[in-house]
């Protein structure tokens, strides 16, 4: 059973911490994943930063500008993640991008050294549906590495139905409308009847909830409606000018994690 799959499998109310390579030092990554998965983070979601990340609001766009400033890029982030499974043997680790940084990279080229670092999975939201279909999926299939799409309110059940057919790992519930870290709730009664209306489709894949979750309580909320939560945004911000950045962010997960 891979990593993703037995994560689900052996454990409930699943909390997926995003944090951005390169921030807020450069050497930070490898720390940062080690004190995030000891205190109790489930799966590690690792941002490669880009200058045009079209799904991230402010805050994590700001992170990746400090990252890339800081000198972080993927030759650099591969050579980091050879120290990955030492820091973190078992859980699940995807990294989380845009498509243009991938295809200068050279796609192949990019996947084989993904799994040979041990990451488990991408979520690229740009990538188009077709075009990964087309081109990229058998690429992926190829190194082991599992496609997480990502599913909004506006999407169509044929298009869920498609995205499910498509993974192996778990669907990505984007909460609401807008980007990452947004301060602005949607009705709760909407997203009730969002998330119910997913959960009614009966998809063989299990589902995270993200955006705009930022704290226990909305940890709890979204629980309530999926496998668990992803927190990306409300990490990065807790990590800004802070002394030593791996106590800060083991902290934010106690307590989000917290009994």
């Amino acid at each position: 059973m891979d990593r993703i799959k037995h994560a689900f499998a052996s454990k409930h109310n699943l909390l997926n911490t995003y944090f951005t390579a390169g921030y807020p030092s450069l050497h930070d990554t490898i720390p940062l994943a080690k004190a995030l998965v000891e205190a109790g983070a489930d799966i590690l979601e690792i941002g490669m930063p880009f200058s045009d990340p079209l799904a991230d609001g402010p805050i994590i766009q700001g992170s990746s500008s400090v990252a890339l400033a800081n000198g972080m890029n993927l030759p650099v982030l591969f050579e980091q993640l050879k120290g990955l499974r030492a820091a973190v043997p078992e859980t699940p680790v995807l990294l989380m991008g845009y498509l243009n940084p991938v295809m200068q990279f050279g796609v192949e080229e990019f996947c084989r050294q993904a799994a040979a670092v041990g990451v488990d999975g991408l979520i690229l939201p740009d990538l188009p549906l077709d075009e990964y279909e087309e081109f990229y999926q058998e690429t992926f299939q190829k190194y082991g590495l599992n496609a997480v799409f990502l599913i909004t309110p506006q999407t169509s059940e044929e298009r869920i139905r498609r995205l499910d057919s498509l993974t192996e790992a778990f669907l990505y519930l984007v909460s609401g409308p807008g980007t990452t870290g947004g301060t602005t709730q949607p009705d709760a009664e909407i997203q009730a009847k969002y998330f119910e209306r997913i959960a009614a489709l009966n998809l063989r894949n299990p589902r995270l909830i993200g955006f705009g979750i930022a704290d226990k309580a909305g940890f709890d909320r979204a629980c309530q409606h999926a496998e668990g939560a992803i927190i990306g945004s409300a990490l990065i911000r807790a990590l800004e000018d802070v002394a030593d950045a791996p106590a800060e962010a083991a902290r934010f997960v106690r307590s989000i994690k917290a009994a």
